[in-house]
């Protein structure tokens, strides 16, 4: 297949067609002969004949140009089933003189955009059917974004759901142990609670856990309405240093006792990161949670996880590119795992609860911003990932806090 030919298939795939629908076969056959030099054309002789056709080929019909009198069901009728079921379709109607006051009712219903009158001049026709294609296939463009915003959006709150599932269900566990473990106050003794401990610090330490998850569970959720707080503004642009986003993340994340000490940054260059805060802390949150999982379960002598902010270069000898580098001294990925981890959901802690989800959903953030991922592992020796942000601004020196 030449590029030409590649170009013309994709062209082909968004509505093109016009659908003439006519219960005169010789007005269709005429339609067809004139214009379909220019035009794909597809004709119907009635309206059910017209929705049979839609059925089968209304992805690719982005004009309907009926006449409005035929037995059975009108034009006017076919239009309002076409602005209900086929919504990215421009819809024409064809009237004679006598059908004025039809048509403009039809248009004040909302039901047809551009009117024709009999007989239909040529030069007027073909501008009213490109300039009808191309407004259908825009209102096809933009909702096949909204399909696809809409995708993305099931998919982040599905993920953000079982983020803050985790360490509330930590949580309620917590609370369900010290209930269990409350007894009844002495008398004498009102305004006191006695909750027994299985050793010193242990009622302390439930609480203070409890209390460092639920803080990062607020603070997903808090992210996320602060971006739909700026949506609402319009305020799209909002820019985010990448050191603030590591920042906020050493601040929130509920690491254990002792874990935080395991947490190293660096910034050699710091960029203002593209996208929205909520997805992007989402992922370093991921990335960090997922470290802190590995080295928990096969702690080295010295865990370390790290941060860094640099520039890389993802292919050798290639350009550098804005760069934020997680890093683990853990127990690595095993191969045959590592190359599906962003093909499809893989993971090696099904018993535990993972769903192997994480990795495919920084993939498709960092992805939708133009960027990609690099993850690099031997076994014994830890994890990198790297997450490469070409679109990203770099901050100059004394700018960067």
């Amino acid at each position: 297949m030449t590029p030409q030919d590649a170009l013309t298939t994709r062209s082909l795939m968004a509505p093109h067609a016009v659908l003439m629908v006519d219960d005169e076969p010789q007005a269709c056959k005429w339609f067809a002969r004139l214009y379909g030099t220019e035009f794909t054309v597809f004709t119907a002789s009635g309206v059910d004949e017209a929705l049979a056709l839609l059925v089968q080929r209304g992805h690719e019909v982005a004009v309907l140009l009926t006449d409005y009198a035929m037995p059975g069901r009108d034009g006017v009728a076919l239009l309002g089933e076409v602005r209900r079921l086929y919504p990215h379709v421009a819809r024409v109607l064809v009237s004679a003189y006598a059908d004025k006051d039809v048509a403009m009712s039809a248009v004040n219903q909302g039901q047809v955009e551009k009117i024709l009158e009999k007989p239909m001049e040529e030069s007027l026709t073909r501008q009213i059917l490109r300039e009808a294609i191309a407004m259908s296939q825009e209102r096809a463009r933009q909702q096949q974004l909204i399909e696809r915003r809409a995708t993305a959006l099931r998919e982040t709150l599905g993920f953000l759901a079982h983020e803050v599932t985790s360490p509330l269900a930590t949580v309620r566990g917590y609370l369900e142990a010290m209930r269990e473990r409350h007894r009844d106050t002495p008398d004498g003794q009102q305004g006191m609670a006695y909750i027994e401990q299985q050793k010193p610090g242990d009622v302390l330490f439930m609480i203070e856990a409890a209390q460092r998850r639920a803080t990062y569970a607020q603070s997903l959720v808090s992210t996320f309405v602060q971006s739909a707080r700026d949506a609402s503004r319009g305020d799209a642009t909002a820019s985010l240093l990448a050191s603030e986003l590591v920042r906020a993340v050493q601040e929130e994340y509920p690491f254990e006792p002792g874990e935080a000490d395991w947490l190293s940054t660096s910034a050699t260059a710091d960029f203002t990161l593209p996208g929205r805060r909520d997805l992007l802390y989402l992922v370093l949150c991921t990335l960090v949670k997922n470290a802190l999982i590995a080295l928990r379960a096969s702690p080295p002598a010295q865990p370390r996880l790290s941060i860094e902010l640099c520039r890389a270069a993802p292919a050798p000898g290639g350009p550098g590119q804005a760069a934020m580098v997680v890093s683990d001294n853990g127990p690595g990925i095993p191969p045959e795992v590592l190359q599906r981890l962003m093909v499809e959901p893989v993971t090696t802690r099904a018993a535990s609860g993972g769903s192997g989800m994480g990795v495919l959903f920084c993939h498709r953030v960092v992805t939708s911003l133009g960027g990609s991922i690099e993850i690099r592992s031997t076994l014994g020796e830890g994890v990198t990932v790297t997450l490469f942000f070409p679109n990203a601004q770099d901050t100059p020196a004394e700018e960067t806090r």
